[in-house]
């Protein structure tokens, strides 16, 4: 049941941080929802119908009063998440900004339920090193940048695909090949790896240990002149 106004999330929530045994006030200092328990950090609550940027920038704000910072937002009757993206992710996001999570889920003749997806705390990135090394890896292996930065469903230019290409390129330079010439031709040590996978359907086995362009893979060379003519023209 989608809400009106922002100022609905406030009694359920206030109910909440109530049974946790906080006292709780509304319009503090400009912040929606401010709660005490005893000698503790207050904590502070910023309402908003859906979560959005500015949301979050009112969060960051009043992280400069405490460390207890929630945001809280409605769970729609779909139970997804807005602008595409999963509550997980969003569930991250707050994390990484040392921000709280909340919803509340509204019913038409039910009490609103009330979950905390995280809590505040500080942020402490974690790095995969495999992660970067296969980051730093992708990029050494290119030739070149031929890829426009913010692209969204075109073929990629990977360092996959120019190792496909240089294949794509020996074989119909020279006709069909065994693995191992190609691997001597392309100084590719995965290439029989790369010709058995056949992402691109570019090859197939003409004989026992020896292989052909397709039709289709004849086809997309061409399409990727650009990348192998400089680079096999001058030699």
């Amino acid at each position: 049941m989608a809400i009106r106004s922002e100022t609905e999330l406030y009694e359920p929530v206030k109910r909440y941080w109530e049974a946790q045994g906080y006292e709780v006030r509304g319009e503090v200092n400009h912040c929606d929802l401010v709660a005490l328990r005893g000698d503790e950090a207050p904590v502070i609550v910023e309402l908003k119908r859906t979560f959005n940027i500015p949301l979050l920038v009112q969060g960051i704000d009043r992280l400069s009063q405490t460390d207890r910072v929630y945001v809280a937002v409605e769970m729609p009757e779909s139970g997804r998440a807005p602008h595409g993206a999963k509550w997980s992710d969003l569930t991250r996001l707050c994390r990484r900004l040392g921000l709280g999570l909340m919803t509340v889920r509204f019913y038409k003749r039910r009490k609103p339920a009330v979950h905390v997806l995280c809590d505040p705390a500080p942020y402490t990135p974690y790095k995969s090193r495999i992660k970067a090394s296969r980051l730093i890896q992708e990029f050494r292996e290119r030739s070149g940048d031929y890829n426009v930065g913010g692209s969204a469903q075109r073929k990629l230019v990977t360092a996959y695909r120019e190792k496909a290409i240089e294949c794509a390129y020996m074989l119909k330079t020279y006709g069909s090949l065994s693995p191992k010439r190609l691997r001597e031709l392309t100084e590719n040590p995965k290439v029989a790896a790369l010709l058995q996978r056949n992402v691109y359907r570019w090859f197939e086995r003409c004989s026992r240990g020896v292989y052909r362009l397709t039709p289709l893979g004849e086809q997309e060379l061409e399409q990727y002149r650009y990348i192998w003519e400089p680079k096999f023209s001058s030699e």
